[in-house]
Protein backbone atom coordinates (compact mmCIF):
# COMPACT_ATOMS: atom_id res chain seq x y z
CA UNK A 1 0.00 0.00 0.00
CA UNK A 2 2.61 2.37 1.01
CA UNK A 3 4.84 1.88 -2.10
CA UNK A 4 1.71 2.53 -4.32
CA UNK A 5 1.35 6.00 -2.39
CA UNK A 6 5.33 6.54 -3.64
CA UNK A 7 4.65 5.64 -7.17
CA UNK A 8 1.43 7.80 -7.23
CA UNK A 9 4.07 10.54 -5.80
CA UNK A 10 6.72 10.28 -8.37
CA UNK A 11 4.34 10.15 -11.10
CA UNK A 12 2.92 13.29 -10.22
CA UNK A 13 6.70 14.71 -9.40
CA UNK A 14 7.88 13.83 -12.74
CA UNK A 15 4.54 15.42 -14.52
CA UNK A 16 4.86 18.41 -12.61
CA UNK A 17 8.07 18.99 -13.66
CA UNK A 18 7.22 18.09 -17.34
CA UNK A 19 5.07 20.61 -16.92
CA UNK A 20 7.69 23.24 -15.40
CA UNK A 21 9.87 21.71 -18.72
CA UNK A 22 7.25 22.62 -21.35
CA UNK A 23 4.74 24.93 -20.04
CA UNK A 24 3.45 26.00 -23.66
CA UNK A 25 2.00 22.49 -23.83
CA UNK A 26 -0.38 22.70 -21.07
Amino acid sequence: MITVLIGIVIIISIYLLYALVNPEKF
